[in-house]
């Protein structure tokens, strides 16, 4: 009669089976992620499949500081481990110690870790994106002088503006030595004080464009003050070039027609322009007639000169009142100087003496007003109407007498 065993005697020794096949310690299975699960105690559970089949597999959370991605569905990985039973659920499962993508694994984990350092480094951040001007009139270009970039660069350019000016870097685009060469041709087109410059090619694996992947192009671009579109490969594919980049066109087709201002818009536009100014100024100048003749008639109302002139009426009023009053007080004041006059006359000495009496004076011309002011033999003065008499008293008679 055959042994008996449990369950987990059975799972034990197959575990024990799997652990002494050297093949099974340390194998690499490629496949499709799937049923992809981050648990909370750090480890990663997923299923690998393929047309053939699937295969449950696990990373610890002790194997996860190498992996350099996160895992997500569809991805086609090739997983390095160990494939053993797990004894509780009696199943064999693969034990990842290392997980890298299929194909182009290692090239996406060093454009990842790079892409993560220079953004670390702030070389794609926002603040340091430069404008690209509207109107460029000179336009360098970086690539392969043979590519279908700068085809279709020169025939697009040609196409909306054959005014602009374009200077070609030719440089390598991939294998060795291409990344210094871009670098290179990048530092020497910002030199030439261009309005903007093109880096870029045509499309091609990831090894094909690589070479706008390094750090060195990278580095160029941050530094390079002359604003730069990266336009490399197709719409699909990104590069660390345009990330660094102060606009990312997705081929260079796109960049040409970013960076090449359309010259038929740009007539129309301005004749536009100018027909709104045209019509702006004639705005603003019907509106200032408008003002003037609003002014032109509120001076005439209130102008200087008509009330000038009926001031200046006024005032020859004034002056005329002036006059008149000036005239009556003349006059008046006139006739008082007559009737002063007048009477002045009726007591002035002179019309006295004109009527026979004289004014008499002694030798010192002192005028003698009593017969007590004179002396005998003295000499007196009697001035008359027509003359001056000199006499001498010989006799002094007190009141008034005839003498006989």
């Amino acid at each position: 009669m055959p042994s008996i065993y449990t369950v987990g005697q059975v799972n034990t020794y197959i575990k024990q089976m799997f652990s002494q096949d050297f093949m099974l310690t340390n194998i690499c299975v490629k496949g499709e992620i799937s049923n992809c699960t981050y648990h909370s105690s750090g480890h990663i559970y997923f299923t690998l499949k393929d047309k053939t089949g699937v295969m449950s597999a696990v990373m610890f959370k002790g194997n996860r500081n190498g992996l350099k991605f996160s895992l997500e569905e569809g991805q086609k990985v090739v997983v390095t481990g160990s494939i053993s039973v797990f004894e509780m659920a009696g199943k064999y499962q693969l034990y990842a110690r290392e997980i890298t993508l299929e194909g182009s694994g290692l090239l996406y984990q060093r454009y990842e870790q790079l892409k993560k350092e220079l953004a670390e480094m702030g070389l794609f951040d926002a603040m340091y994106k430069k404008p690209i001007p509207k109107y460029a009139l000179k336009i360098g270009i970086c690539t392969a002088k043979t590519g279908a970039a700068i085809q279709d660069i020169m025939n697009i350019t040609k196409r909306r503006n054959p005014y602009v000016k374009l200077y070609l870097y030719s440089s390598l685009v991939q294998g060795e030595g291409a990344a210094q060469n871009i670098a290179n041709g990048i530092r020497c087109l910002d030199e030439m004080d261009l309005d903007v410059i093109i880096v870029g090619r045509g499309g091609g694996s990831i090894e094909d464009l690589w070479a706008f992947n390094e750090e060195i192009v990278a580095k160029a671009i941050f530094n390079c003050s002359t604003p730069i579109i990266s336009a490399v490969g197709h719409e699909v594919d990104t590069t660390i070039a345009d990330y660094a980049a102060d606009m990312r066109a997705p081929t260079p087709s796109a960049a040409a027609e970013l960076a090449v201002f359309d010259y038929n818009e740009f007539r129309i536009n301005m004749m536009h322009y100018n027909q709104r100014l045209i019509t702006l100024l004639n705005h603003s100048v019907d509106k200032t007639k408008n003002k003037l003749k609003y002014y032109q008639t509120k001076l005439d109302v209130f102008n200087p000169i008509n009330q000038l002139q009926n001031k200046k009426q006024y005032t020859d009023e004034l002056f005329t009142r002036l006059s008149e009053s000036f005239n009556n007080i003349l006059i008046s004041r006139k006739h008082s100087l007559e009737v002063y006059a007048e009477r002045l006359n009726g007591l002035s000495p002179l019309n006295r003496i004109s009527k026979g009496y004289a004014y008499v004076t002694d030798e010192n011309k002192r005028p003698l007003k009593s017969y007590n002011d004179v002396e005998i033999d003295e000499r007196i003065s009697l001035t008359l109407k027509d003359g001056v008499v000199k006499a001498k008293v010989y006799k002094k008679i007190a009141g008034v007498e005839n003498e006989q």
